[in-house]
């Protein structure tokens, strides 16, 4: 579909994820603002069916933005987000549809810059690879 905006989801922890993003708007930074943000109290708690959900309601790509792993402010929820999102994605690829439409990352909270650089990879990948079963952009 001609000039259809891509639709991505990212899901990001209230300590770190949420506040790289609340930084760097407020630092100035631009981002695509039709990026759908969900801020949740850690990653750990991110399940896969909450991923496939955000694709099933018309998401192209969905992103889970972390705390770095060794910085986790609840120690091991970095990895356990990481875990379910490659879980999802083997899925996926299970069922011919690519994996890259799903993506974990970390950062830190006073890393404003990393933000808008996520963000503009998945929206570049969602136009790339258009709507699940569409064709592509």
């Amino acid at each position: 579909m001609a000039g259809r905006k891509p639709k991505v989801v990212g899901f990001c922890c209230e300590r770190h994820g949420m506040d790289a993003a609340v930084l760097s708007a407020r630092s100035g930074k631009e981002f695509d603002a039709s990026v759908r943000l969900v801020q949740v109290p850690c990653t750990g708690r991110v399940d896969g069916m909450h991923i496939l959900k955000a694709l099933e309601d018309g998401a192209d790509c969905v992103f889970v933005l972390g705390c770095l792993e060794k910085n986790c402010y609840y120690d091991t929820g970095s990895i356990e987000g990481r875990k379910r999102v490659e879980y999802v994605k083997q899925m996926l690829s299970e069922v011919g549809v690519e994996k890259e439409r799903v993506e974990m990352f970390n950062s830190a909270s006073t890393n404003a810059w990393m933000f808008p650089e996520i963000v503009s990879k998945m929206v570049a990948l969602a136009k790339k690879l258009g709507p699940i079963g569409g064709e592509k952009q």
